[in-house]
């Protein structure tokens, strides 16, 4: 592995000092409606609308967890009680389930590392049992390592939509235009699944938002007694880090996104749709190569002829689909493949899924239904999803506004068929947004490490190098030549591994922005 620094120490300033503004140049989990971020079409501020009176937090009354599966005995549960609504601090309080586990060598011990899921809709809860533990000795024994559910999801005080079975499929929170284009049912949708969530979210569903979010992890800090947190954030939760980091610069620590959501306000407010364009553009030839290769999961005899084949398949299916007994929905459709290729991609683990698929249909046949999560957890997802991703910007309303894209979007990249710029249920969601996305700008301590696959479906690298621009001389972006969706200790190399773990065991940054070949 080699490691190569493309920018000199004049481009860092030293870790916890504010660092001026640079002119630089410069996106679950994707399960099931895991996204990821979302900017805005209003105008943007830096730091949000900050309540007139912040909120207090107690300490935290630590017990046991629940024993359940690949839970470390180690680990301990508690409640964090927060305000709904954060602009009335002594209104009405809700219970945000967090967990630890303390610090391997308390003589080592630095403070904690707050596990910062992707989503929105993901969890940490079990992190520091899980992940946590991939982690380095070394790591592991500076920090407390701390999980946490967000306001919304499961098992804290938790939101649904109500939603049917038939409106729990990821097509949910990815919706593909009709094989002809059209978005006329993509609208209707919206307007079915917005008024359930609005109907049935109630005013938890309209607290959701990413700047929320953050003030709900400094209430943490605080119930933790720590005057700065550390954070590794991934996926969505890199856009979560970064507006922590802008609404309290100076209580951050040492701070890794990880697999890096485009934080631009003027062109995000679709993204975490529209990132797919370029996400299945820089991952589509890598699978190519794989399904090429002699093997049970090959489709074709060059990697030239993959791509070619996969848009025949989809035509075919979406002109004939195929009967799938006991699959939501009951038929493999054009849909159904692309949005197998969408979630196939995330990893090079998850490509032979789409392989056997691609195949199947060649063959005019099926496999077996694929298990997936309950009723009663998707609903949980999919409303923290929608009522997050609706919240935080507002959505255009018109149908011509999302015809016009998807059109363009289908005749310029037609692996994902106008998806990228369609329609959910933020077109006709009944809230307008409380506040204006927060700014990412480069005000605030040098102390963050950006981490980022060259080739991710959900995150590509393109957002890595535009929240990399924003954040200026705060941030320096290790650049991995890998594959997947998540970097560190995941698709990356141990060339980015050792970098990350580094930052964060003794705040050693690379002197600029680094390739891990």
């Amino acid at each position: 592995m080699t490691q190569t620094t493309h920018a000199s120490a004049a481009d860092r300033t030293p870790e916890g000092t504010a660092a001026p503004p640079a002119p630089w140049l410069r996106r679950s989990a994707a399960l099931l409606g895991a996204a990821a971020v979302l900017l805005g079409l209003t105008t943007p501020v830096t730091a949000g609308a900050a309540p007139a009176r912040a909120a207090s937090a107690a300490p935290l009354a630590w017990a046991p967890c629940a024993p359940a599966a690949g839970v470390d005995p180690r680990q301990e549960c508690a409640t964090l009680r927060v305000p709904l609504d954060h602009a009335d601090p002594d209104g009405p309080r809700i219970g945000l389930a967090v967990s630890r586990i303390r610090s391997e060598n308390p003589a080592a011990r630095r403070g904690v590392l707050v596990l910062v899921p992707g989503g929105p809709g993901g969890s940490s809860l079990n992190n520091p049992s899980g992940k946590g533990q991939r982690l380095p000795r070394e790591v592991r024994d500076a920090y407390d390592l701390i999980g946490f559910a967000p306001r919304g999801v499961a098992p804290s005080t938790a939101v649904t939509c109500g939603l049917a079975p038939a409106d729990l499929s990821p097509t949910v929170t990815r919706p593909w235009p009709a094989p002809d284009g059209s978005v006329d049912g993509n609208l209707a949708a919206a307007r079915r699944l917005a008024t359930a969530c609005a109907t049935d979210g109630g005013a938890l569903i309209r607290s959701l938002s990413t700047a929320t979010e953050a003030r709900d992890l400094d209430l943490l800090r605080a119930a933790l007694g720590e005057r700065r947190i550390s954070a590794w954030g991934v996926s969505y939760g890199t856009y979560v880090g970064a507006v922590y980091g802008e609404l309290f610069p100076h209580r951050t620590d040492r701070v890794v996104l990880d697999s890096n959501d485009d934080p631009d306000p003027a062109r995000v407010s679709r993204a975490w749709l529209a990132r797919y364009e370029q996400g299945v553009e820089d991952v589509f030839p890598d699978f190519a190569a794989w399904a090429s290769r002699p093997g049970p999961y090959r489709v074709a005899g060059s990697a030239a002829e993959v791509r070619p084949l996969f848009l025949r398949l989809a035509a075919r299916l979406d002109r004939e689909p195929i009967p799938w007994p006991g699959a939501e929905p009951a038929e493999l459709n054009g849909t159904v493949l692309r949005q197998t290729m969408l979630d196939g991609l995330s990893s090079p683990d998850t490509y032979p899924v789409l392989a056997e698929l691609m195949n199947a249909a060649r063959r005019g046949t099926v496999p077996p239904v694929p298990a997936g999560p309950g009723a009663e957890a998707l609903r949980n997802v999919v409303a923290v999803t929608l009522g997050t991703v609706c919240n935080d910007v507002a959505w255009p309303r018109t149908a011509a506004a999302y015809q016009d894209a998807v059109t363009e979007s289908r005749r310029r990249h037609p692996l994902t068929a106008g998806m990228p710029r369609n329609a959910l249920a933020c077109a006709a969601w009944p809230y307008a947004p409380k506040e204006p996305p927060v700014r990412i700008t480069a005000r605030g301590p040098s102390n963050v490490l950006l981490i980022q696959n060259a080739r991710d479906v959900a995150t590509p690298l393109a957002g890595a190098h535009r929240l990399r621009d924003a954040l200026g001389r705060r941030a320096v972006l290790v650049t991995v030549d890998s594959t997947g969706h998540g970097a560190y200790l995941a698709h990356g190399n141990a060339c980015g591994d050792a970098t990350v773990s580094r930052f964060l065991a003794t705040g050693e940054r690379p002197a600029g922005d680094t390739y891990c070949r």
